[in-house]
């Protein structure tokens, strides 16, 4: 999003869980990621986790700036709270999607 580095950006990820996964334990690990990595990125303004209809679930995040969320995106492979929360996910049914907050 070139010259837009000062607006606040709304992420938004789609995705259903593994077959088979707990869904009580995705839930404790999702909440493990809030708090020990979500939360002490820097431009992290809001993030949640809903389910919708059909078994897919969405995490939304508000962040300052792209810049932000970027630095998010390269901190979040290697964090072993992050690596916990994706090993219940379908990769094949993830959908990361950004916009540019307006007001």
């Amino acid at each position: 999003m070139p010259g837009l580095s000062s607006e606040p950006v709304i992420e938004i990820l789609r995705f259903r869980l593994r077959t088979g996964a707990d869904e009580e334990a995705f839930v404790a690990a999702d909440k493990l990621l809030q708090a020990e990595f979500a939360y002490q990125q820097p431009g992290l303004l809001r993030r949640t986790v809903a389910r919708g209809e059909g078994q897919e679930w969405v995490v939304l995040s508000l962040w300052a700036t792209p810049d932000s969320a970027d630095a998010g995106d390269t901190l979040w492979a290697p964090d072993d709270a992050c690596r916990a929360f994706r090993s219940f996910i379908d990769p094949g049914t993830v959908r990361s999607e950004r916009f540019v907050e307006l007001d």
